[in-house]
């Protein structure tokens, strides 16, 4: 951790308790600041004369920390629906646990400047200055101990993929595979997607080895390479494959080869990439639920405190939704002004929150 950047909100206990945490972080942490988060609330005051002792008695810079929940003010009814959601009431018996205020946005540096001291403003951009990390470096990096000492990723991935060509066709490749092959190597080779096909023929050597049954699908099935690395079985000698479908230079993003393994033996394969790549090198990924119009009405109506039954009225058939005349003559039909203010609210907050994850 000793390249980290570190930031301490002290939020919630007595000073005392704050005062023993701080001191725990710090021998942790090394490079540690105490973060003020303020938003013009009734306990400022009492926050920033804490956080100024801590950084006293700790040692540690404070820095000027804005806490953004949202981008413009405008979405605190949102941020308000989406808290009603989570804690499974409705917006008006929330009291408390809403914010009391709509400050936690990006608020503008003048803004910032009347609340914070320029002392904390400056530490807080020499700390950002410090921040090298840029979007524009997220990119796969992939294991290279899959490549012989010797060999290059793209020479190792040609002999595999030779290999296995002439153990798919033991009575000779045909001309046409032999020419798909060698344009899908050349193009892997350009975007540098070497290492990413052996981690996969890697993944499904270890499985077949131990007779764990798995099958490669999806697009990487239009790959020729993919077919002599045993991942898939779809015969490019037989079949019409469109490999741009599965990498291209005109979509510029990695492929993707899915592969199904057994049930019964999946956690096998799944102990064999922990402990061949490290843990700190791989992971399990989770599928995203995101709201579709049905559940986004259901949940929004709920949190507003909509009648249960209208809610379940307007939610069970969708055919309507994107018909504003439809949609109008349905909430009428339910006894709803449609030009209501709360109406308007549902219908507004419904659609902000669609595909937000769920």
């Amino acid at each position: 951790v000793d390249g980290c950047l570190a930031l301490w909100i002290p939020n919630g206990s007595s000073f005392a308790n704050k005062l023993s945490i701080g001191r725990q972080v710090k021998d942790v942490l090394p490079n540690l600041w105490i973060s003020l988060e303020l938003f013009l609330e009734r306990d400022d005051l009492d926050k920033t004369a804490h956080v100024l002792t801590l950084s006293s008695r700790l040692c540690l810079p404070v820095v000027a920390s804005n806490g953004a929940c949202m981008h413009v003010p405008e979405r605190q009814p949102l941020r308000d629906v989406l808290t009603a959601i989570r804690l499974g009431k409705p917006v008006d018996r929330l009291g408390v646990q809403l914010g009391q205020n709509r400050e936690r946005y990006l608020r503008p540096l003048a803004a910032l400047a009347e609340i914070y001291p320029q002392e904390m403003l400056e530490e807080t951009v020499a700390l950002a200055d410090r921040c090298t990390f840029s979007l524009a470096e997220l990119r796969y990096e992939y294991p290279r101990e899959l490549v012989p000492t010797g060999l290059t990723p793209s020479g190792h991935l040609r002999a595999l993929t030779e290999a296995g060509a002439h153990a798919r066709w033991p009575d000779g490749v045909p001309p046409n595979v032999v020419t798909l092959i060698e344009k899908e190597l050349e193009l892997i080779g350009e975007l540098r997607y070497e290492l990413f096909f052996l981690t996969g023929h890697d993944n499904v050597r270890f499985a077949r080895e131990r007779g764990i049954l798995c099958q490669g699908r999806g697009s990487a099935a239009n790959s020729a390479v993919c077919y002599c690395l045993g991942i898939t079985e779809v015969d490019p000698a037989r079949m019409h494959l469109l490999f741009e479908r599965f990498v291209s230079k005109e979509r510029n993003e990695p492929p993707d080869i899915d592969v199904d393994f057994e049930h019964e033996r999946r956690e096998e394969v799944i102990q064999y990439i922990y402990e061949h790549y490290g843990r700190h090198r791989a992971a399990l990924a989770a599928t995203l639920i995101t709201y579709r119009p049905r559940s986004a009405i259901r949940d929004v109506g709920k949190a507003l405190g909509l009648d249960l039954d209208l809610v379940d009225l307007l939610a069970k058939s969708m055919a309507w939704w994107d018909n504003r005349s439809e949609l109008d003559r349905r909430l009428e039909a339910a006894g709803v002004d449609p030009k209501s203010r709360i109406a308007r609210q549902f219908l507004f907050l419904v659609n902000e929150i669609l595909t937000f994850p769920r």
